[in-house]
Formats: C-alpha cells, sequence, structure tokens
C-alpha cells in the first residue's frame, strides 16, 4: 500500500513539474518583444509606383519620424525573396520594429518568425498572413464588406443586367480573393448579370488596358466592368476609351487617379481602403508596444472601407477621407468669403454715411 502511495505521489509531482515547465515555456513565448535593441523602424512595401503603396510608406514614414524614430523604407517588390533579404537586413540592423505590406500569405511567415525569433516585432498592414501568433498586429481594410459595398452601386448602375467582364488581382494575395468573393455574392443574385470573361490582370494597369482591350474584341457588346483594384480599373477605363465606350466600372483602393475618373464620369465608382489610417495605426501600435509590452489590443484588426461614387467623391484625398472634404471646404470658403465682403461693403456704408 506504501509503495502504491509512493508511486501516485511520485506521478503526481511529476505531473506538476511537467505543468510548471509548460508554464514557463508559455511565459517565455509571451514575453514581450523588446526589438531589436536600435531606434530604426522598417516600413517595407510593394513598389511605390502603386499610389496605394506610396501613401503607406509616406505615412509609415512620417508618423514614426515624428514619434522619434529613424526610419528605412523599400520596398520587396511582391518579390518573397527580396522581403527576405529585407527583413534580414533589418535584423542585422537590429531593427526596432519591422512595419510590412507583405509580399504573400504564406511566404511571408518565416521572414515574420525569423524576425520575431531575433526579439523584432512585425506589424503586418494591407494584407493578412496565414498564421496568427506571429505578427503583432494584422490590420488589414475589410476588404469583403467595401468590395460587396461598391458591388452594390455597380448593380444599380447596370440596371441589374448585362454582360460583365472581371479584372483579379494577383493569386498569391488573399485581398484578390476576398474582393471577387464579395463581389459575386452580391453580383450572383442577379440572374440577368451575366459574367463572359474573368481574367488576372495581377494588379496593373497596363496588363489592365491589355485584357479589356483584348475582352471588347471578343464581346463588343460588353455593358460593364468589375475591377479588384484601381490601378486595374485606370487601365479598364482607358481601354474603354480607346474603344469609345463608357461603361459601369468599380474597383477597390480609393486613389486619387480613381476618384478623378469618378469625377469624369469615366468610372462608377471604388471603395476607399484607409491606407493612411491604417499605416498610421500600425506605428502608432509599434510605439506603444516597445513602450509597454502591448498594444492593448487583437493581433487582427479590420478596417471599414467606405463606398466611393459620385456622390461623395470630394471627400476623398490621398487615402483619406474627410466629412466635408474638398467641395464642401470650398463651399464654406466661398460663404466666409462673402461675408468678409458684406461686412466689408457695411463698414464702407457706415463710414460714408
Amino acid at each position: 500500500m506504501k509503495k502504491r502511495i509512493l508511486s501516485v505521489l511520485l506521478g503526481a509531482a511529476m505531473v506538476v513539474s511537467t505543468m510548471a515547465g509548460s508554464m514557463t515555456v508559455m511565459a517565455a513565448e509571451e514575453e514581450p518583444l523588446k526589438g531589436g535593441g536600435s531606434n530604426i523602424i522598417y516600413v517595407i512595401t510593394p513598389s511605390v509606383s502603386n499610389p496605394f503603396f506610396k501613401t503607406e510608406a509616406d505615412v509609415a514614414t512620417a508618423k514614426a519620424e515624428e514619434l522619434g524614430y529613424e526610419v528605412k523604407a523599400a520596398s520587396h517588390d511582391d518579390d518573397p525573396t527580396k522581403q527576405t533579404e529585407l527583413f534580414d537586413s533589418a535584423i542585422a540592423d537590429k531593427a526596432a520594429a519591422i512595419i510590412c505590406d507583405n509580399a504573400g500569405a504564406d511566404a511571408t511567415i518565416e521572414a515574420v518568425k525569423k524576425a520575431k525569433e531575433a526579439g523584432i516585432p512585425t506589424f503586418l498592414i494591407d494584407r493578412e498572413i496565414n498564421e496568427d501568433g506571429v505578427a503583432i498586429s494584422q490590420i488589414v481594410a475589410n476588404n469583403y464588406q467595401g468590395a460587396k459595398a461598391i458591388a452594390e452601386v455597380w448593380v444599380e448602375a447596370m440596371g441589374e443586367e448585362g454582360k460583365y467582364a472581371e479584372l483579379l488581382g494577383k493569386e498569391s494575395d488573399t485581398n484578390a480573393g476576398v474582393r471577387s468573393s464579395a463581389f459575386h455574392e452580391v453580383i450572383d443574385q442577379y440572374p440577368d448579370l451575366e459574367m463572359v470573361a474573368q481574367q488576372t490582370a495581377n494588379w496593373e494597369k497596363t496588363e489592365a488596358f491589355d485584357k479589356v482591350e483584348a475582352i471588347l474584341q471578343a464581346n463588343p457588346d460588353l455593358d460593364g466592368i468589375i475591377c479588384g483594384n484601381d490601378t486595374m480599373l485606370e487601365g479598364a477605363v482607358a481601354a474603354c476609351d480607346a474603344a469609345g465606350k463608357t461603361i459601369p466600372i468599380i474597383g477597390v483602393d480609393g486613389s486619387d487617379e480613381a476618384a478623378a475618373l469618378i469625377k469624369a464620369g469615366k468610372a462608377t465608382g471604388t471603395a476607399l481602403q484607409q491606407a493612411a489610417l491604417i499605416a498610421q495605426m500600425a506605428v502608432e501600435q509599434a510605439d506603444k508596444y516597445l513602450k509597454e509590452g502591448t498594444t492593448g489590443l487583437d493581433e487582427k484588426q479590420l478596417v471599414d472601407c467606405i463606398a466611393i461614387t459620385a456622390d461623395n467623391v470630394d471627400n476623398l484625398s490621398a487615402f483619406n477621407y474627410t466629412e466635408g472634404g474638398a467641395a464642401e471646404e470650398a463651399a464654406d470658403d466661398a460663404a466666409a468669403d462673402d461675408a468678409a465682403d458684406e461686412a466689408a461693403d457695411d463698414t464702407a456704408e457706415d463710414a460714408a454715411e
């Protein structure tokens, strides 16, 4: 009996010891990352030739510098190998943190893990990766909500019927699939809307132009186009212009170029991803995390998009949406000028009297 009791006690002790060991491991894993030791924040994005990514890079850089950090900004050009090299550079520079709009949902995971192992926290913007608990924050636009919202606008512009084509983004980018699914959740409810072509244009303007030009040759009676981003929308509009067509066309991003086309009546609308806000949030969270050991927020964060049409396009500038916008500000300025003129006239009349 004594031997049996001793055996049980030993077993219990081993369990407690194992649990304590597990708890120690968990605690070590949950220790906040301190950064590499320098005051450098790396800002890594796709090519800044795309105004969306340029806005991300510019806003993140400005905010980090405002908070007292040195910034090294670079582009991976959607090349996972180049992105890995940039992460290695950040580690070698003992970066405090990394802000990254990544080059692939799967291809980025190991780079972020490597930074984490070096004590450097990563804050992802715009695009998610397919693993949780590796980055500190993943702050992305609510692409699903935004694409659905602008698809509803497009369906109305189409009169709920007609032939249309879809331009898809890069297959490696989860946003491409999310936006397409959201478009179709709305559009596929209308049996008189027929998709006659669906092609990838890889987020590119020139490729979109070429694809739409060929689609129009095969389908001269095309009634509308849906695009996964605004750069492809630009190419689609240019191809339609060349063919002498003006049809409902939508995109996603909220670029100034798309806004100009909406104002000109050549595009129907876009879903604004608040790139400037998201980039700013990432830097602020990085700063808070480095100082306090936590952001106080969930890792996955969705920022709602705004459907931009001719009705509210004047509120949009540089991926920023301001209630009141340029048109209202201009009206307010005009009203102020009128009031000033009236006041001056009254003063002059009083002086004459």
